[in-house]
């Protein structure tokens, strides 16, 4: 399973490309999909478990060595924040931010592409997450409070050059599949979102639900499907908790998609 989520990281694109979101620069990197064979603890939350993957895809690089990750930055016993990752590529010191995220696409929501894009249950959103990385995330590395950390690498501030890793999976409305991104990358609709409402339209269709860590996984049919009935019985529960729940969905033509099955 591990080999397979680490698959379907790899070949998640980032959410832009360049600098075009924000002025925040994608870090570029080239990577195939290496056997994995790192021990990760199947406890950890979605986005520290994937940057367990980040760190084994980087550790593959010729031109990087990692330095340090996960360092919280602290002033007088109070947590500022954490540096994801310093490395160094072609020997020039990098500060990484690692984020993979999914999104849903409601165009009622703010009046830009970017404002769009929330989370899930609603509970966050796209901007919001670009807002902390610019104003909170990225400035940690330039606080008092980060220079000794700093120090203990003989680095200046004005030698690191800062990169954000942001992949995504965005999820566009059933009823209106074929909006046209013009910021964001549109190699990352990973799929479609309905509500309890919307059933109906995929009554013919069958249904699979992955545990939250294999969100990563592409779509394959070696898994146990559960037909309409069942998935409609089984994902109440969801609803009823306000839990969007990613799914995987098989038409009668046999093509595989992502959906989110979502309450609101």
């Amino acid at each position: 399973m591990l080999q397979k989520r680490y698959e379907g990281f790899i070949k998640t694109p980032c959410l832009w490309k360049n600098d075009v979101v924000f002025n925040l620069h994608q870090f570029k990197i080239n990577s195939k999909s290496d056997k994995i064979d790192i021990p990760i603890d199947e406890n950890l939350r979605l986005g520290k478990y994937v940057e367990r993957l980040v760190a084994f895809e980087l550790g593959k690089q010729n031109d990087i060595s990692i330095l340090c990750e996960n360092i919280q930055i602290q002033n007088k016993k109070i947590t500022l924040g954490e540096i994801d990752c310093l490395l160094l590529r072609n020997n020039k010191p990098i500060h990484l931010e690692i984020i993979y995220k999914f999104y849903l696409y409601d165009a009622s929501v703010g009046n830009s592409e970017i404002d769009h894009f929330i989370g899930p249950n609603k509970k966050d959103s796209l901007i919001e997450k670009l807002t902390k990385l610019k104003e909170k995330q990225l400035p940690l590395l330039y606080s008092d409070a980060c220079k000794p950390f700093l120090d203990t690498f003989n680095l200046s501030v004005e030698a690191v050059t800062q990169y954000v890793y942001f992949k995504a999976q965005l999820f566009m409305p059933l009823s209106d599949e074929h909006v046209k991104l013009k910021t964001l990358n549109p190699d990352c609709i990973a799929g479609f979102y309905i509500n309890p409402s919307e059933f109906h339209k995929l009554l013919d269709c069958k249904f699979y639900i992955p545990d939250k860590k294999d969100w990563l996984i592409l779509p394959h049919t070696h898994v146990h499907w559960l037909n309409f009935e069942v998935f409609k019985t089984v994902t109440q529960n969801f609803i009823e908790k306000q839990f969007s729940a990613l799914c995987w969905v098989k038409f009668n033509s046999g093509e595989l998609k992502k959906l989110f099955l979502n309450w609101w």
